[in-house]
């Protein structure tokens, strides 16, 4: 008998704080909108989207655009040949 009073204790302590997760609350509600707020919130919705038209676009962002050359390198010249005379060097 103590075994299974023991055992009946230990349901109720396990299953209480289980029972108390369901309950919950009902949500809040927002009472409903007057016209006026309606038509303060529409003017402000437009002068916000107005207002975004007037933000310049901004180019890429690139991180590593000073580290790299903005202009093509040039093609190197084809070196001009040379002659046995005109290198003056002598052979050893």
């Amino acid at each position: 008998m103590k075994v299974l009073r023991a055992a009946a204790i230990f349901a109720l302590l396990l299953a209480g704080p289980a029972l108390a997760q369901g309950i919950k609350p009902p949500a809040p509600t927002d009472p409903p909108k007057s016209p006026s707020q309606i038509e303060s919130e529409k003017a402000s919705d437009s002068a916000y989207k107005r207002s975004l038209g007037n933000i310049p676009d901004k180019p890429a962002a690139d991180p590593w655009g000073g580290a790299r050359a903005t202009d093509e390198p040039k093609p190197a010249a084809p070196p001009a040949k040379r002659t046995k005379a005109s290198t003056g060097s002598t052979t050893n």
